[in-house]
């Protein structure tokens, strides 16, 4: 008689994740999912008071959390306070900035600032956490909130873009070396999503109007949408899944 094979867990209890960028938007929501997955999730984020208030917010609908100060864009505090956090087995490197401009326009300060953050704040947190995971010999999981941009281009964007670009890079080959210690390496790659961060994206009407004629499921993504994204590439139901892009983005690639 056959017997059925059983769906791997979605669940994440007795694991610890880290967030950066998590007091507000994308970062905050991947932290309440991992954390109503059973994830005790440490937030990470440079303001003190919505920090405090995520986590606050997180603890009240049940999960467990604790708040962490980091800067991403300063690879020496990140090690430390990377050091500081013990295990860590499930990181997300959300924390990220846009200043969207033409490209003939661009200031090297806009695009040192975009590329500290996004690029090689992502790179050098990855790479702390990484260190700590390989020398438990217990595996573990990356994951990067890369964007659609990392797979297309975008109207005052090319900075933006490039940085997701590197990080779609970045992440395939950390999943080549990281592969052998168990390590898994994915991006998830989002649509426009109503947040701070597209705040001013989304009050032009021009650009509106071109984002939703790009979505093919003819809606702006939520908050909700990436949420159940990261819970599956953190979870055993993700087990053979490494150097691979998730896009969430309503068919925006597809054409």
């Amino acid at each position: 008689m056959s017997t059925c094979p059983q769906t791997p867990s979605f669940r994440l209890e007795g694991r610890r994740a880290l967030v950066t960028g998590a007091s507000r938007g994308i970062g905050f929501a991947c932290a309440a999912a991992l954390a109503q997955a059973g994830a005790h999730v440490v937030l990470a984020a440079r303001e003190a008071r919505q920090l405090e208030e995520s986590v606050f917010a997180i603890r009240a609908d049940g999960g467990s959390a604790e708040p962490v100060l980091m800067d991403v864009s300063d690879p020496g505090g990140v090690g430390k306070v990377v050091e500081g956090l013990g295990e860590i087995d499930i990181l997300v490197n959300n924390a990220g900035i846009a200043r969207h401009a033409p490209m003939i326009e661009t200031s090297v300060g806009d695009f040192d600032a975009v590329v500290d953050v996004n690029l090689r704040g992502a790179y050098f947190v990855s790479q702390a956490v990484a260190r700590g995971m390989v020398a438990r010999g217990k595996g573990g999981v990356i994951l990067s909130i890369s964007s659609q941009m990392g797979h297309v281009g975008g109207v005052d964007r090319s900075v933006y873009a490039a940085t997701k670009h590197a990080i779609e890079g970045m992440t395939k080959s950390a999943a080549i070396e990281l592969g052998p210690h168990g390590i898994r390496v994915n991006t998830i790659c989002p649509t426009f999503i109503r947040t701070p961060l597209t705040e001013k994206t989304f009050s032009d009407a021009g650009k509106s109007d071109w984002i939703a004629s790009k979505i093919k499921l003819g809606r702006i993504a939520e908050l909700e949408d990436v949420m159940g994204a990261v819970v599956f590439l953190a979870s055993d139901a993700a087990a053979m899944i490494t150097g691979a892009s998730l896009l969430v983005d309503g068919g925006w690639t597809a054409g």
